[in-house]
C-alpha cells in the first residue's frame, strides 16, 4: 500500500464533498455532479468520488466499514502484531537462558 500525502485538508475535503451532494440534483449523474466540483477544487474525480462515498459509508447511507471502526481494527491488528514479536522475542530468550543454565549445571 503506498502512502501518499494528504493535499488537502479535511475541512477542503468535507466542503467538496457537501457540495457534491448538495449539487448532485442539478446534474445528470452523480458523476458529473464529482467531475464539476473536483474541476474546482483541483482534485481527480475519481479521489473526490472516493470521499463521497467513504462520508456516506460514515454517515450510514452506504454499506461499508466506518472510517473509525477500520482505524481502530488497524489499530487492534498493529498492536497484535506487536505483542506476537514480543512474545516470540521473549519465548526465545527463554529458551537461551535455559540452554545457559543446563550447560552450567552440566560443567
Amino acid at each position: 500500500m503506498s502512502r501518499t500525502t494528504n493535499k488537502f485538508s479535511p475541512e477542503v475535503r468535507e466542503r467538496a464533498v457537501r457540495l457534491v451532494l448538495d449539487t448532485e440534483a442539478r446534474h445528470p449523474s452523480r458523476w458529473q455532479a464529482v467531475m464539476s466540483i473536483a474541476a474546482k477544487i483541483g482534485c481527480t474525480a475519481q479521489t473526490l468520488n472516493e470521499w463521497v462515498k467513504k462520508a456516506e459509508v460514515d454517515s450510514g447511507r452506504r454499506a461499508g466499514i466506518p472510517t473509525e471502526t477500520a482505524e481502530k481494527m488497524k489499530a487492534l491488528e498493529r498492536e497484535n502484531r506487536e505483542l506476537r514479536q514480543a512474545n516470540e522475542i521473549l519465548r526465545k530468550a527463554s529458551a537461551y537462558f535455559a540452554m545457559a543454565e543446563l550447560d552450567r549445571r552440566s560443567k
